[in-house]
């Protein structure tokens, strides 16, 4: 199993000696933020979370989000500062959420890793969005991870994960970052198991074709009766 070679400090120790900026969060492809941002809310605009441009509903908000795995904040600043009225922030490196502390919008700043932080039911979230970092946790942390987030979702909201898929018939470790690129089957086995259904689901388009596709899932909760 490729996330049985996981190793959080590796990783850690990894993500610290990256720079803090966009080049630095993309490996060194700063220019598909742009496409990507674009996909991840026009993927929002689907699921009715937010309204489309010359839409009903344009210019709505959701109370609250909740940005995992954040980095820098290019998500939380791009796009959930925008369809959100507060945007709470998970990223273990302190040096790289320095910048978002006292920024309007951003309300409590978590440096820890997925698999210790502890989210709060009170108030909950309307969407919970992970990007790009789900890879370091093992199989049975994002099964755990997943319920935990399951467990603050207000009703009607989303969990969304947006990730790389590998492209060969398993999952593949990479000892750089410490993390592993999954494949859709197992991202769905995960969900399954972790008591998510999919509502929707998309490939981002316009990424590079020398990058992994990346699959954007929208999850809630299942029925109790299912």
């Amino acid at each position: 199993m490729a996330d049985a070679f996981i190793n959080h400090q590796h990783a850690l120790d990894y993500w610290q000696s990256i720079d803090a900026d966009v080049n630095g969060m993309l490996g060194g492809f700063p220019y598909i933020s742009k496409v990507d941002l674009q996909g991840s809310r026009g993927f929002l605009v689907k699921l009715g979370v937010v309204g489309g441009k010359g839409r009903e509903g344009e210019g709505k908000k959701v109370e609250r989000c909740v940005d995992c795995g954040a980095g820098i904040g290019r998500i939380t600043t791009g796009l959930l500062l925008s369809i959100a009225i507060t945007v709470d922030v998970v990223e273990p490196i302190s040096k790289f959420t320095d910048a978002l502390s006292g920024t309007p919008g951003i309300g409590q700043i978590f440096n820890a890793g997925l698999e210790s932080w502890t989210p709060s039911s009170d108030p909950g979230y309307d969407l919970i969005w992970n990007q790009w970092c789900v890879g370091h946790l093992t199989n049975e942390q994002l099964v755990e991870y997943l319920k935990k987030c399951s467990g603050v979702l207000r009703e009607g909201g989303y969990v969304i994960v947006k990730e790389n898929l590998s492209t060969s018939e398993q999952d593949v470790f990479d000892e750089v970052d410490s993390s592993v690129t999954r494949t859709d089957e197992k991202f769905r086995e995960i969900f399954k198991d972790s008591g998510m259904l999919i509502k929707k689901t998309q490939i981002q388009n316009g990424l590079p074709k020398e990058l992994y596709p990346v699959r954007m899932y929208a999850l809630q909760p299942a029925p109790a009766n299912t």
